[in-house]
């Protein structure tokens, strides 16, 4: 049995196509930013400011519950937590000048995010 040239085109194309993604919210891209961070802050804060006692990695968590994102999403926003970890890793061993500053404006972009997000996407 012969195919048609468009059904055959058809079968091609929808092979080739590779698995479907659901779509991204729109505030995926800020979530990633906002866990970033928070993954930025949970390294500097025991190391610059451990009388905040807040617990930055659980702060994560519970953002990822009350998102319920798929499993995709799930692994890059616990990506974009794991490099913002990383990335101060990498710079300090003791507390700086520099590390309390960008702690500081840490601080500042997490809370600036997360109310961006809650104002132009919460429910």
């Amino acid at each position: 049995m012969r195919l048609r040239p468009l059904a055959f085109a058809l079968l091609i194309t929808c092979l080739a196509a590779g698995p479907v993604r659901a779509v991204d919210p729109p505030y995926q891209a800020d979530m990633e930013r906002l866990s970033e961070i928070l993954g930025s802050l949970y390294f500097l804060g025991p190391l610059c400011r451990p009388e905040l006692g807040t617990d930055w990695r659980a702060q994560m968590a519970d953002l990822i519950n009350l998102d319920e994102p798929d499993d995709d999403r799930r692994q890059r926003l616990t990506g974009a937590f794991n490099a913002g970890y990383e990335a101060y890793a990498r710079l300090y061993r003791v507390c700086t000048t520099s590390a309390d500053e960008a702690m500081t404006r840490l601080l500042v972009e997490a809370e600036k995010t997360a109310r961006d997000i809650h104002a132009r996407y919460a429910e």
